[in-house]
């Protein structure tokens, strides 16, 4: 019975057709970065201090520097050798006393009181931020005692990805990709926008919220149109190139956030441009496999006859007739069920393997990308060299995941993301420039770990469970990035680098983990149980 690629291979399976629905579906990749891990610009910590009330005007009144000023007014403490002013706490002095001086202002104060320390309060006044920078931190105070709500702020985009990727993946399912994409792309923009309006904290982590709820929906509902567009030849290439988009959508984000330094307006101009992806009702078709799936085969084969026109092809007279049929159809008799994933002892072994590896993938690749926010040197410029990454990651696994295979080149990666988080403790500040290359090995790493699960996912799962088994197993995907805020603003509090100490514990141990996975490069895709228990031993089922 024919299927839909044996009739791509006719009329094109990369054409020009494909091409451009390719461009035109990877700036759905482009519009998720900014969403994914935009807190980097829209939390960036400024420097702070507690307000104390009198203290411009004795200030103004002894002639102080900025300098002077802190030195005098503003605790000190000290860490690892080096003194630093305290951004949590004041002196709980009335700085409008006559008595005070200009030179020694806590001279006389301190000797009644002991020392420095019996004055110290908290900031009942409020806080003094650097003015370069506007954030959600500075305009809702996200520090000392409500530090964890910029963690919050973050989480809730994960929470919201993890639970919507349920009723999404249903809707694309059930009323197609297209019109999934459409729905899901229309609320992120205006979710977006309303972020960028919102009155206080909470309004911002609830449409934060209902921005991951569908936002993540829209990006995997354009993977899978994009993927099904194309022949098998191209599919996997296909699929690394549309995770390396968002690489652009990085550097899209950089760029905006250096030339716009207040928060509401960086999130509007990283938002609105997303409303003309609605446009896509007219420029991209609904898949024809998804059509096949659901018996409108007339609607398909239109699609079809698009698709060789624009391609330059003709379609064959004899497949007009022919009676289309999906390459999985007798699989999806089967009926699916979380219990499968578990069953048997291979399904057990894959799952628990897969379902760790997305969590390492997450959390690692958001945690690196928001320790540069808290690294304290150039956060846009090492944001840059950063996003550079995802370029040569894209690259390296189209030509080794086809010649070398998956596992080892997995395996390679999550060793040099864990090794490069390892070397990164011991490498001196004033070495800035090995701090930030072996940084950027670490990212190469992360990316390429986190694009191979993607992928290899659908490799291990029989076709009946397939769907299922990707959905279930990349949910930790959403969990890793729901802590990784946690784990990188709250541990950092502890000590700097107990943040990639970590990551490199998480990484060493997801790469010891692949090993225990199958070779897939070169075999046939499992269509039952039976076929995933002796996977290991169809070393001899090429398919390429």
């Amino acid at each position: 019975m024919t299927n839909l690629d044996d009739i791509l291979e006719h009329v094109g399976e990369f054409g020009v057709f494909q091409k451009r629905a390719f461009c035109l579906i990877s700036l759905l990749s482009v519009a998720f970065a900014p969403i994914y891990v935009g807190i980097v610009f829209l939390g960036l910590i400024p420097e702070h201090r507690c307000r104390s009330p009198g203290v411009v005007e004795l200030s103004h009144r002894c002639g102080w520097t900025l300098e002077e000023e802190l030195n005098y007014t503003v605790p000190k403490g000290k860490a690892n050798g080096e003194t630093f002013t305290s951004q949590c706490m004041r002196y709980n002095v009335d700085w409008n006393a006559t008595g005070l001086s200009c030179t020694n202002p806590l001279e006389n104060i301190t000797t009644s009181h002991g020392n420095h320390s019996d004055l110290l309060t908290t900031c009942q006044d409020g806080w003094i931020y650097d003015s370069s920078v506007q954030s959600i931190v500075s305009e809702f105070n996200l520090v000392c005692e409500d530090s964890w709500k910029l963690d919050g702020f973050q989480a809730c985009v994960n929470a919201g990805c993890l639970l919507g990727s349920v009723f999404v993946g249903y809707m694309a399912d059930r009323f197609g990709r297209k019109t999934s994409l459409l729905i899901t792309t229309l609320i992120t923009s205006i979710s977006g926008v309303l972020v960028a309006l919102a009155p206080n904290y909470l309004w911002s982590v609830i449409f934060r919220f209902i921005q991951g709820l569908v936002s993540k929906g829209s990006w995997t509902a354009g993977y899978i149109l994009i993927t099904e567009l194309v022949g098998p030849g191209y599919r996997r290439t296909v699929a690394i190139l549309y995770q390396g988009a968002f690489g652009v959508g990085l550097l899209v984000l950089n760029a905006a956030a250096y030339a716009i330094p207040h928060w509401r307006w960086l999130q509007l101009a990283v938002t609105l441009p997303t409303f003309l992806l609605l446009l896509y009702y007219w420029c991209i078709p609904e898949s024809p496999r998804w059509l096949i799936s659901q018996g409108q085969n007339g609607r398909a084969m239109d699609i079809v006859d698009d698709i060789a026109k624009k391609n330059g092809k003709v379609l064959p007279a004899h497949f007009e007739s022919m009676n289309l049929k999906e390459e999985n159809e007798e699989g999806e008799k089967l009926s699916p069920s979380l219990m499968d994933l578990v069953k048997t002892s291979q399904m057990r072994k894959h799952t628990f393997i897969l379902m760790y590896n997305w969590f390492t993938s997450a959390i690692m690749y958001q945690g690196l990308i928001m320790y540069l926010g808290i690294s304290g040197s150039n956060v846009y410029l090492d944001f840059f060299y950063s996003s550079l990454v995802e370029f040569p990651a894209a690259f390296i696994l189209v030509l080794t995941t086809e010649r070398v295979g998956r596992r080892y080149p997995w395996v390679a990666s999550n060793l040099l993301a864990g090794v490069a988080c390892l070397v990164s403790i011991f490498i001196p500040e004033y070495m800035h420039w090995l701090q930030i290359t072996i940084a950027c090995l670490g990212r190469l790493g992360v990316i390429m770990a986190f694009e191979m699960v993607c992928f290899v996912n659908t490799e291990l799962y029989p076709t009946f469970l397939r769907n299922l088994g990707v959905m279930v197993c990349s949910s930790l995907c959403d969990l890793g990035g729901i802590i990784a805020p946690f784990v990188v603003y709250r541990l950092a509090e502890f000590w700097h680098e107990l943040p990639l100490v970590i990551f490199t514990v998480v990484a060493l141990i997801a790469a010891a983990s692949v090993l225990f996975l199958p070779e897939t490069k070169g075999r046939t895709l499992p269509e039952t149980i039976d076929d995933v228990e002796n996977f290991h031993q169809r070393h001899t089922g090429q398919i390429n």
